[in-house]
């Protein structure tokens, strides 16, 4: 369930940015996947396709960096680096 819980805030994230920015869609994504989140970018992929599902972010881009350093404090984490929206 750690997957899900990573997914769930970062579509709150994602929502949050497209608010913001008074965007129709989301068209891409960039994150940062700490070398401890257990997360490949294709694992990473698969649960961002179904956690956005009806939602702005369905049919975007996700783009990840993989990160090595397990001994960095966000080591555990799934970090929002971007959002790309059309408006």
């Amino acid at each position: 369930m750690h997957e899900a819980s990573l997914m769930k805030g970062l579509m709150r994230q994602i929502e949050a940015v497209a608010e913001a920015e008074g965007a129709v869609r989301v068209v891409a994504v960039s994150v940062w996947l700490g070398a401890l989140c257990h997360m490949s970018p294709s694992h990473l992929e698969q649960h961002f396709r179904e956690a956005s599902k009806g939602a702005r972010a369905e049919g975007a881009r996700i783009d990840a960096v993989v990160s090595d350093d397990p001994g960095h404090e966000h080591a555990l984490d799934v970090m929002l680096q971007s959002v790309e929206v059309e408006v």
